[in-house]
């Protein structure tokens, strides 16, 4: 989300200052700064929608997965994760004959932010599915 929020104050900051450098009259400034806001907070408002449905169908798959039917369906992501801890150990100790690449960390990062994400996921709806 850090991303979309630098990419966009990355493109908002040359118009602003195009506006400051083109326009003559305060009202015109300020009518389209206000113009360029509103249009900001559209883009943002739907990064924030899409991020919201990202996480949604990463918790859902989550979700599916562990109550799936069979075992592996239930614990590959476990295991895959637990074998990635057992590697980040043995590299952090020197134990392997070659260093984890980046790509392996960033997978690492990606299994357990989905895995994390996931479980959240699961939590707040049964909360919010259990009566009070």
């Amino acid at each position: 989300m850090m991303g979309v929020l630098d990419f966009l104050s990355g493109i908002v900051k040359p118009i602003t200052d195009l506006i400051d450098s083109l326009v003559t009259t305060d009202k015109e400034k300020k009518e389209l700064s206000n113009e360029l806001v509103r249009i900001e907070n559209q883009f943002l408002s739907k990064a924030l929608e899409y991020e919201s449905k990202l996480l949604d169908s990463q918790s859902r798959i989550v979700e599916a997965e562990a109550k799936g039917q069979s075992w592996p369906q239930r614990n590959w992501r476990p295991i895959t994760m637990l074998t990635f801890l057992v590697l980040v150990v043995c590299d952090s100790f020197g134990f392997l004959k070659f260093r984890l690449s980046n790509e392996a960390w960033i997978l690492l990062q990606i299994g357990l932010g989905g895995y994390v994400v996931g479980r959240t996921g699961e939590k707040i709806v049964e909360k919010i599915k259990r009566p009070s």
